[in-house]
């Protein structure tokens, strides 16, 4: 069951199935066939996706200049190797291109990564809109209690997170329900070029959410452009990537050339909404 509820004109959604959806935004103009756009964002996304200088999953980059920049945004979970992360964004960029021919603002979300680009500047800002929900129809036999530990474990996974350096923002763990001996998993993650202040802000907006869509659901998922969250009663995540502690990812920049800054899973969440704002 797909529901969309699109409060902007401008905002079209495309689902490419259970582990894949990509947003256009109509909102910000577009770009046609071999403009100078068109071209920064195709030089951008080659970049970006065959960068092997790139251990930790996150890339900003940036290409063009004045009105024909283009900034790009690739965000990889925390337990994907660099050949996966690169993966998964090629894979997205193709996607997005196709499904978004000529806006010059989208995003896409999928199991593994995330891919956005702009025309305007997406790097350290918070952004909390659109939202994409997902949850499991699966209902949990004490909704109260299954809260209650699904709240616990969301609000020490965000502290984990956001608590990060500007390479990764992510954390996972696992926290018994006491439920007929469930195990309960979460995820939260951010754009490691937020603050800690604004990475703990955009969790907290998307933990509020959470009884939104998924209020007593065994899993469930809210998505939005600078951070995710996601619980299952199965684990659907691996170890963690293990990070040089002597790196530091540089400071993205605007200019002609591309400035860099900077998992497999099963998936049975089968009901997904959508909320734009």
């Amino acid at each position: 069951m797909l529901i969309l509820f699109l409060s902007s004109p401008f905002l079209k959604l495309i689902s490419l199935g259970s582990a894949q959806n990509v947003l256009c935004d109509d909102g910000h103009g577009n770009y046609t066939a071999n403009s100078t756009y068109s071209t920064n964002l195709n030089t951008l996304f080659s970049t970006l996706s065959s960068n092997t200088q790139i251990h930790y999953g996150f890339y900003n980059f940036s290409y063009g200049q004045n009105t024909d920049t283009v900034y790009a945004i690739g965000l990889c979970r925390g337990d994907q190797q660099p050949e996966e992360c690169r993966s998964c964004l090629n894979n997205s960029r193709v996607d997005i291109t196709e499904r978004c021919p000529n806006q010059k603002k989208a995003i896409l979300w999928s199991d593994q990564c995330m891919l956005r680009y702009s025309n305007d500047t997406i790097f350290n800002q918070m952004e909390i809109s659109p939202t994409y929900y997902m949850w499991n129809t699966a209902n949990a036999t004490d909704a109260k209690q299954f809260n209650e530990v699904l709240g616990n474990l969301m609000k020490s996974l965000r502290d984990t997170a956001a608590s990060g350096d500007s390479r990764r923002k992510y954390a996972t763990a696992e926290n018994a329900t006491g439920l007929n001996f469930q195990t309960l998993y979460g995820l939260v993650q951010c754009t490691p070029d937020l603050s800690q202040q604004r990475c703990t802000q955009c969790l907290d907006t998307a933990i509020l959410e959470i009884p939104n869509c998924c209020n007593g659901k065994l899993g469930g998922r809210v998505l939005k452009p600078s951070c995710n969250i996601r619980f299952e009663t199965y684990n659907f995540y691996r170890n963690t990537t293990t990070l040089d502690p002597d790196l530091e990812a540089p400071t993205p920049s605007t200019n002609t050339t591309s400035s860099t800054n900077t998992t497999s899973s099963t998936n049975t969440t089968s009901s997904q909404g959508t909320c734009f704002s």
